[in-house]
């Protein structure tokens, strides 16, 4: 069989047509050193800081560290199966995790992968985690208030939407709950939650979960658990994953609060990741930029303005001290970043005073502005009653005899600790807080006994339910307390007290 010529090149030219060549360029590089949650990775030259690169097995790490001759990467999960000479390639992206109403009612680890064991995430936007925090221009000063369901705290050191305030202590003196009774409290209100566990055991988190899904606070608020079993880098991005993901809720204009439980754990998490890469220790053997770990987080805590949707996201950091100091150095930086402090006494927790709260120490910055003028009125002299009545009682166990307005004083002081004093995950509305400081600072409860002041404000918000809520109802609705509802107040708990006499 004889092949003409022209044949081949048809068929030439035709196979040519249908070649094609796609050329695909992957960076890689190869690891040098590896151990302890880091990777030392030689190559991989034109890598981003804050960039996601992928080790075999697939597992993530983030780019910390940018040399002149290799990169320091942190690893995102186990270090087992990776060893010297593997290959880690490049992604061409910045850390992000998933968003939207996807993540409501989850449990998720510290990149955003669900631990609750009901499915993957139903969510298809990501949003980067290390994002600049809004302007001055887009702010607007705090003016509404986050009811904290605590009388201790809604009366004195008032939280308002788009704060940072600290909840500090020793460990054990009832910080955590604070926070809990804070989401439970959020219940009707339009505020999504997250709650963000730093360095926890899975068991603590277990039981935070069922405490918030047997009250119906999962219904809002999302769990992201970076746990004590974890390695260091997943401690180190939890908050920030907390934060991103209230933060896309905020940007559409919604409320958001995000508890960080607790910082002191990510600061000692990126203290042993920057030792780790070999970056120079400062005070306490952390790196430098450690006031920067929690500014650049906090900062994202903001209430917008009405231009950009006038969302808030609030957020209560905890930080754990050691011998109640609050000098120490992680404390006196988040106190220096954040908007007031709720501290813990380990003193007055074992007195039976819960929550422990020091109102001396205490303190919102933002004061009054995130109060209802009902509790503004009521509570406008409560801080320097009880400091007045700590200084006397201390005063008067070294003498018997005391005039009658000391005695006074010292008698209406023992019933203001008294009624402060709050079960845990029993938040209060707001309108039953106003009631029964109203009722405790004009004296009601001068003559009751100290050790049934309890029964007697159950008592009271009960008959206040039964036979007055349109009393509760005026303050509720109107904020307010006004001379009417001020009158009809006086003439309820009149009628209380001789129900009791």
């Amino acid at each position: 069989m004889k092949l003409r010529p022209e044949e081949i090149s048809s068929v030439l030219a035709q196979e040519l047509d249908r070649y094609g060549r796609d050329l695909e360029v992957e960076s890689t590089g190869t690891i040098l050193q590896v151990g302890d949650g880091i990777a030392r990775v030689y190559g991989l030259q034109d890598v981003m800081a804050g960039e996601m690169v992928k080790f075999p097995g697939d597992i993530f790490g983030i780019v910390l560290n940018l040399e002149e001759d290799s990169v320091g990467v942190a690893i995102m999960g186990s270090d087992t199966e990776i060893k010297e000479g593997d290959q880690v390639s490049r992604t061409g992206a910045i850390a992000s995790v998933p968003v939207g109403s996807g993540v409501v009612g989850r449990v998720l680890n510290a990149v955003g992968q669900p631990l609750d064991g009901e499915g993957p995430v139903v969510s298809n936007e990501t949003r980067s985690i290390e994002l600049k925090a809004p302007g001055v221009t887009a702010r607007q000063p705090v003016n509404q208030s986050l009811a904290t369901g605590l009388k201790a705290i809604d009366s004195m050191i008032p939280i308002g939407r788009g704060q940072r305030e600290l909840i500090i202590g020793d460990r054990g003196t009832g910080k955590t709950a604070i926070a809990i009774d804070t989401i439970i409290n959020q219940k009707g209100k339009g505020v999504h939650c997250f709650y963000v566990a730093i360095g926890q055991k899975q068991s603590t988190v277990a039981t935070v979960h069922k405490r918030l899904k047997d009250t119906g606070a999962m219904e809002y608020t999302t769990i992201i658990a970076a746990n004590a079993s974890d390695p260091a880098p997943m401690l180190y991005l939890a908050p920030y994953t907390g934060v991103t993901m209230a933060e896309h809720l905020m940007w559409q204009g919604k409320d958001t609060l995000v508890v960080y439980d607790d910082l002191s754990k990510q600061a000692n998490a990126y203290r042993q990741m920057s030792l780790l890469l070999r970056r120079p220790p400062g005070r306490e053997a952390y790196p430098g930029d450690v006031f920067y770990l929690h500014s650049r987080l906090l900062e994202r805590a903001v209430k917008l303005s009405d231009e950009n949707g006038g969302g808030s996201l609030t957020a209560l950091p905890i930080i754990e001290t050691q011998a109640s100091d609050v000098s120490a150095y992680i404390p006196t930086n988040v106190i220096s970043i954040t908007d007031g402090q709720i501290f813990l006494e380990s003193d007055l927790f074992y007195q039976g005073v819960r929550p422990a709260i020091n109102v001396g120490i205490s303190v919102s910055r933002v004061g009054g502005a995130a109060q209802t003028k009902a509790m503004k009125k009521v509570a406008g002299s409560l801080r320097l009653d009880l400091a007045q009545y700590r200084e006397l009682a201390a005063f008067a166990q070294f003498g018997s005899d005391l005039d009658k307005a000391t005695q006074r004083q010292l008698t209406r002081g023992e019933r203001m600790v008294e009624i402060l004093k709050q079960d845990q995950y029993v938040p209060m509305p707001v309108e039953k807080q106003v009631t029964i400081i109203f009722a405790a600072s004009k004296g009601f409860l001068d003559t009751v006994p100290v050790d049934q002041v309890a029964a007697w404000e159950k008592g009271f918000h009960a008959f206040m339910e039964q036979k007055h809520s349109a009393v509760l109802q005026a303050i509720a609705t109107s904020g307010k307390l006004d001379d009417d509802t001020v009158e009809h107040l006086t003439a309820a708990i009149r009628e209380y007290a001789q129900t009791r006499a």
